[in-house]
């Protein structure tokens, strides 16, 4: 039987789909359309200036029909943050099985600069922007879990390295070193994203910085090698 793509489902699933599953396709249509508009107007005009009204002209729905999907703002943005932070940790998951803590952290460098480069709008929202009072209530119950929180992913690494002993002994503080690595690298994405269209510099690629960015603080963090 002839099978052809259409929007991620084929024509023949589509066809034997039910008059449930394709309202359940549809409604997931609907709420993944506002809430790409909502990104987008978030970031354009800032979360405060933002009504529901205005995601709701902008897809030209009825706002009606966002609280179908959303009761209020709060939970539309807090919904937006989940799924983003949700893809990153899906991300540094890849990365788990690598065993020498070293090498896993320089590769949730790396992945976390791609990801940036690859979803400039959702670092923005997720990074960029303050979140209102109340936006990470929604994955509360994710947080310290490695599998699902990329800072716990991130702290977990480092224990690691320190446990290693390759670290300076005075590096101790896991997570003084988390965010310093972070800011490092945010350092890097975040004046790209917002400044690499800007001509008056001669910006070099945001991936090339931030290689020569890791090395530099990773070596700075090891131990020198006479101190075995």
């Amino acid at each position: 039987m002839l099978s052809v793509e259409k929007e991620g489902l084929t024509v023949v699933e589509e066809t034997l789909m039910g008059p449930k599953d394709r309202r359940e396709r549809e409604k997931a249509d609907v709420k993944s359309k506002i809430l790409d508009a909502a990104r987008e107007m978030f970031l354009t005009y800032g979360y405060e200036k933002v009504t529901m009204r205005m995601i709701a002209e902008k897809i030209e729905y009825s706002p009606t029909a966002i609280y179908l999907h959303f009761k209020d703002k709060q939970a539309l943005f807090a919904e937006l943050c989940s799924r983003d932070f949700q893809g990153l940790a899906e991300v540094f998951r890849r990365i788990a099985g690598i065993e020498d803590p070293i090498e896993r952290l320089k590769n949730i460098g790396h992945a976390y600069v791609s990801y940036a480069l690859e979803h400039p709008n959702h670092y923005r929202l997720m990074f960029m922007t303050p979140h209102p009072e109340g936006a990470d209530e929604i994955d509360r119950d994710k947080k310290g879990n490695p599998d699902q929180d990329s800072y716990a992913f991130l702290k977990t690494c480092v224990q690691d390295c320190v446990a290693s002993r390759r670290l300076r002994p005075e590096l101790t503080d896991v997570d003084l070193l988390c965010q310093a690595l972070w800011a490092t690298l945010h350092g890097v994405v975040s004046l790209h994203i917002v400044m690499a269209n800007d001509k008056w510099v001669e910006w070099r690629p945001a991936t090339m910085t931030a290689q020569l960015v890791l090395e530099a603080t990773l070596r700075g963090l090891l131990k020198e090698p006479s101190h075995g």
